[in-house]
């Protein structure tokens, strides 16, 4: 929903309630956000390649994801490291640098991939140029951080497969769930506890013009573009070695996408299940609830704001302030691994990479066919 269209009065109650979920600071950037999508420029402002030593990062795609999110938190924790932005709507591109101060802005991806200087590029731009941005990045051994979903076909998983077992330089995924601190308690508890489990997520997603750029064929639907964040979350509640077979079945009505359930059944023997809906507008934005069971642990987990979790006899409440997802940690963690020269598990993380677009594209063609599927390594 374009929030600046509507009566004054629902502005007003979005940003209350955006105020008590995400502060000041995130809610004055969310606002910021939403007047740079519809900025334009009668004239451009100047840019400069002359970057300072630290402006090693460049942003691919200036939408409001990198301006609210992936700009906000490389300049809040870094300072000034984005020495260039990127987007094929240059008014975007220009809006972005101006606001965050970066001194380069282009809509050809060729003059960031050309400059010396960047080392590292945060990718945003639609779906389907992902893993394009990417593998042409990787092949100048630059680092990359790729927005979800990391590839929208099996050629693209293939190519970029192959340019990330040379291990020339680090990729990091835009899943930020399993980075929040929510998220990291609820793998704490459930892997602390022997056999199999239950996985449950029932997901309300925005609901989206007819229009809408994700709706598009080419950019995978809403099945890569949102689900996609949930299937790779129970990839880290089974043990690597063990994932597969998978057997994936879709319930579906007149569309592959929307109003959906899916069920997963793992190797080595946890199910999970996602429900995925989208009957009206969530003025939250996404609202998602977890809850699983596994040995004696039996947990919920509230919009990555409150989990409860049971163990036997002892009940365990955690909540936070304000809602969080896991941006924060998972764009500030990427840039430390690199630029802090932190370790980084080429092997492991190939297989994650590789494991989590697989389901989500398996996962995407049995809700398209509407029928069972299994899958293997």
């Amino acid at each position: 929903m374009d929030y600046l269209k509507q009566k004054t009065i629902i502005k007003i109650k979005k940003i209350a309630r955006y105020l008590r979920l995400y502060g000041v600071k995130r809610t004055w950037i969310k606002v910021q956000g939403q007047l740079h999508l519809k900025r334009t420029y009668a004239t451009l402002p100047e840019r400069s390649t002359k970057f300072s030593p630290k402006q090693k990062v460049a942003l691919i795609g200036c939408g409001n994801f990198a301006f609210t999110t992936l700009a906000y938190y490389l300049r809040n924790r870094f300072g000034n490291v984005i020495g260039a932005a990127m987007d094929i709507n240059l008014n975007r591109a220009a809006s972005l640098a101006q606001y965050y101060k970066v001194p380069f802005f282009t809509d050809d991806f060729e003059e960031v991939l050309n400059n010396d200087q960047i080392e590292m590029l945060y990718i945003a731009s639609d779906h389907a140029s992902h893993a394009e941005y990417a593998i042409k990045a990787l092949e100048k051994g630059k680092h990359v951080y790729i927005e979800k979903p990391h590839v929208v076909s099996e050629i693209q998983l293939e190519r970029l497969m192959e340019q990330i077992k040379k291990e020339k330089a680090k990729v990091f995924l835009g899943f930020n769930r399993p980075s929040s601190h929510l998220g990291q308690l609820v793998f704490k508890y459930l892997n602390e506890q022997p056999g199999t489990g239950i996985y449950n997520w029932f997901v309300v997603g925005h609901k989206l013009e007819e229009d809408h750029w994700y709706l598009r064929p080419e950019e995978g639907g809403r099945v890569l573009g949102n689900l996609c964040h949930w299937t790779d979350f129970l990839l880290y509640l089974i043990p690597e070695e063990q994932i597969y077979p998978i057997e994936i079945n879709p319930t579906r009505g007149n569309k592959a996408d929307i109003d959906i359930a899916v069920t997963f059944k793992f190797g080595e023997g946890s199910i999970g299940a996602i429900t995925f809906s989208e009957k009206g507008d969530s003025f939250e934005g996404v609202r998602e609830k977890f809850n699983a069971q596994k040995g004696d642990c039996i947990l919920s987990l509230n919009d990555f704001q409150s989990l409860v979790v049971d163990i036997k006899e002892k009940k365990v409440k955690h909540s936070q302030f304000y809602r969080d997802q896991g941006h924060r940690s998972n764009v500030i963690n990427a840039y430390l691994s690199v630029f802090k020269n932190e370790d980084y598990d080429f092997k492991k993380n190939s297989r994650h990479i590789l494991n989590s677009a697989w389901v989500f594209l398996k996962t995407k063609e049995a809700l398209e066919k509407n029928e069972r599927l299994i899958i293997n390594q």
